[in-house]
């Protein structure tokens, strides 16, 4: 058999380098080159924008129709979270995971566009106050229509949010730091966690010193009764969807 003989400089011998070994590498170069495209390489690529999360609005979008997801599931390509929402299989979750699966579930079958997470859920990806929600905070607008089951780890709050109102936090909607102060102290009456926040906010640079003394003035004194004007919209907690 044919051998490629390699002689290293100053070297008291020589090393034998198989030819078969670039035969395979070339051979494998050139599969791969032209490997079709498959449908589980666009879900992929549509996924990686979401941390392996998407809806099958996106999939529908690029030709690829519900029965699809649905058999990719039933093989254990796909992880169904919640309706209309899948999960690349075994593709690695971070911590914000979750929040960007609510988002993405308000959002499925023509949802609408202007939500954000809120109150005390806005507060912890922020990390200000001690603040630990047991269901991830959403705020939709008061006109939108969630005729889709919802998660029972999700608690939907009706306001319409201007767009100064919603920032982003590694790609995800997230309400204001002004905002979401408020709209915990609207809430659950807490001053003594909105107080925290503020000082937490001012301390990590995310208000400036007229803003925490502005919020500061609004948060005494405590804030009663069943509701609360947030730069003049209502805020209603539901513990459903509306319908």
């Amino acid at each position: 058999m044919r051998r490629k003989i390699a002689a290293s400089a100053g070297a008291y011998g020589v090393t034998i380098i198989p030819t078969w070994n670039y035969i395979d590498n070339a051979a494998l170069r050139l599969h791969t080159l032209f490997m079709p495209r498959t449908r589980m390489d666009e879900l992929y690529a549509l996924a990686e924008e979401h941390d392996g999360l998407l809806t099958s609005k996106e999939a529908r979008a690029l030709g690829i129709q519900d029965s699809v997801l649905v058999r990719l599931a039933q093989r254990g390509r796909l992880e169904r979270m919640s309706r209309g929402v899948y999960r690349i299989a075994h593709f690695p979750a971070d911590r914000l995971a979750q929040y960007r699966e609510a988002i993405l579930w308000a959002q499925a079958s023509r949802g609408p566009e202007r939500i954000a997470l809120s109150h005390e859920t806005a507060l912890l990806i922020y990390e200000i106050s001690d603040v630990n929600p047991s269901r991830v905070n959403l705020t939709v607008p008061m006109s939108a229509r969630l005729r889709r089951e919802r998660p029972e780890w999700i608690l939907i709050h009706l306001a319409d949010l201007t767009p100064q109102e919603i920032s982003r936090h590694e790609g995800i909607p997230v309400t204001s730091v002004e905002r979401s102060i408020m709209d915990v102290l609207s809430t659950t009456h807490r001053t003594d966690i909105a107080k925290q926040a503020i000082t937490d906010a001012l301390r990590e640079g995310l208000l400036t010193a007229a803003q925490a003394s502005s919020l500061r003035k609004r948060v005494n004194p405590p804030v009663h009764g069943p509701s609360h004007s947030t730069n003049g919209s209502r805020v209603t907690a539901h513990e459903s969807a509306t319908s």
